[in-house]
């Protein structure tokens, strides 16, 4: 009984703390809300029949790693991969915030998304998985099954393009308004 008690706080802990992060991540893939969380409810079930012993101090990465699995099915049995997906972003700004300050904010994620978007699909979710879920690249390597070389090369070279492509449009920007 005991056994089950801490099975149980154990799922609920990990529910907690890697829920929201998960459903993020499996709508980014699935491009569908209500898919990605049925996805994430699918993978705390099969965490549910998993050793805490097993997956132990990796749960973070093995829940990341199911949930991309079971979003890429999803996509598979209904046919709707689109690899380009709509970038969305939710930026709250404190109460005492400066609205223009948090306008421009808003203004420079939303392009920095955007370009983001140009990248290539293995690029974006590395970075994706990098610094909106905040794994480590080893983490990044078990979810998508690339090795931490290529995760590494992929985020470097994913943010080389980024910077070179928004510096080209902040100098555009700055051309045009003379």
């Amino acid at each position: 009984m005991d056994d089950a008690k801490g099975r149980a706080a154990w799922v609920m802990d990990a529910l907690a703390e890697h829920e929201g992060a998960l459903v993020s991540y499996a709508a980014r893939l699935t491009h569908d809300v209500h898919g990605a969380r049925d996805v994430v409810q699918e993978a705390f079930l099969r965490l549910c029949g998993e050793s805490e012993a097993r997956v132990g101090p990796h749960v973070k990465a093995w829940l990341f790693t199911v949930c991309r699995r079971l979003a890429i099915d999803e996509m598979r049995k209904e046919r709707r991969m689109d690899p380009g997906g709509d970038a969305v972003i939710e930026k709250r700004a404190g109460a005492d915030a400066d609205p223009a300050g948090a306008a421009e904010t808003r203004d420079e994620a939303a392009r920095a998304l955007t370009f983001l978007a140009g990248l290539p699909e293995n690029q974006r979710e590395v970075i994706d998985l990098k610094f909106r879920h905040g794994l480590m690249y080893r983490e990044i390597a078990e979810v998508t099954g690339l090795s931490v070389g290529n995760v590494g090369f992929l985020i470097h070279t994913g943010l080389q393009t980024l910077r070179g492509r928004m510096s080209r449009d902040v100098r555009g920007a700055a051309g045009g308004v003379q």
